[in-house]
């Protein structure tokens, strides 16, 4: 028995350490069944995210109570968030993004737009820091608050670097470069997941506090929104197609090129931008709420308090 769990133990260390799946980079069509991308680049760093989440959750919720801190809602956002990853890194987009421009404009999409919202809902790093050794918490506790006023105060920078990544990686010759070499590949992704994380935090500190600019964090909504919208119109209404490369890949797998491009614009302009559309809608009424409780007298502020002055001395 130990002999066979031994065996099974190095075939899946061989597997992780390999750099993918050959048929989801290579020059195999894939198909539903073979469009795994089994990458360490990916798979290391997912699997110990999600084990210290799992592990920090059923520590959190074993002192506080389930659901305490961070709720079932919240818990399952950070699911999401993990399957979005999967689906845009496992299996199948990646490996169909090699053939198909539609397939690849969903993968980045899913990494730059739904997947790290849907991770932070879920509180990562406070919940990351009760898997951790108490020694260690002070630490992280200080390391996450510097970043995170950071992050929020660079809410500008941001979003020039959110559309800036999405902006530069669709160029074609960028694309080409990208296809061609599996470390350039892997440093698109991630420069995607890094973009998206840094814009959907300093957006999501605005959510919980529409006091903290709501202005600009809705500026920075609708000029993402308009750069995505410009640029998939760009690839919708396009009558040649734009990307040598999944020109000659694009029929290999049935598809037609023009018809493929148009749906990546699609797939860009429409359900792409339907996070950032839902993000500013929250915002607006968190802030319109805010408005309403300074005006509403039931919510007024008590008078500042004013110490009681001393009687006559007998």
């Amino acid at each position: 028995m130990s002999s066979s769990w031994s065996c099974r133990a190095l075939a899946f260390a061989l597997c992780l350490g390999a750099p993918a799946v050959a048929l989801a980079h290579g020059d195999h069509v894939p198909t539903l069944a073979t469009a795994w991308t089994l990458s360490p680049w990916f798979l290391l760093p997912a699997s110990v995210l999600l084990a210290l989440y799992t592990v920090g959750l059923a520590r959190l919720w074993r002192q506080a109570g389930i659901g305490r801190g961070v709720s079932w809602l919240q818990a399952s956002g950070f699911g999401a968030g993990i399957l979005a990853l999967f689906l845009a890194a496992v299996w199948p987009l990646d490996a169909y993004g090699e053939w198909s421009l539609s397939a690849h404009m969903a993968q980045h999409m899913l990494l730059l737009a739904l997947a790290p919202p849907l991770l932070l809902s879920g509180r990562p790093m406070g919940v990351v820091a009760h898997a951790l050794p108490p020694r260690w918490s002070p630490r992280v506790h200080r390391a996450v608050a510097g970043l995170k006023s950071q992050v929020v105060a660079g809410l500008g920078l941001a979003t020039l670097v959110h559309v800036g990544v999405m902006a530069l990686w669709h160029l074609p010759a960028a694309t080409g470069a990208a296809l061609a070499s599996e470390g350039v590949h892997w440093a698109m992704h991630g420069s995607f997941l890094l973009a998206g994380l840094w814009f959907w935090t300093a957006m999501l500190h605005r959510l919980r506090d529409a006091s903290t600019g709501a202005g600009p964090a809705l500026l920075a909504v609708v000029a993402v929104m308009m750069a995505m919208g410009f640029m998939g119109a760009l690839l919708t209404f396009s009558r040649r197609p734009l990307y040598e490369v999944y020109a000659e890949r694009a029929p290999a797998l049935g598809l037609d090129v023009l018809a493929d491009q148009q749906l990546a614009g699609l797939v860009m302009w429409v359900p792409a931008c339907l996070p950032y559309l839902v993000g500013g809608l929250w915002l607006m009424a968190a802030w319109m709420q805010r408005a309403q409780r300074r005006q509403d007298p039931a919510y007024a502020a008590p008078p500042p308090f004013e110490p009681r002055s001393p009687g006559p001395q007998a």
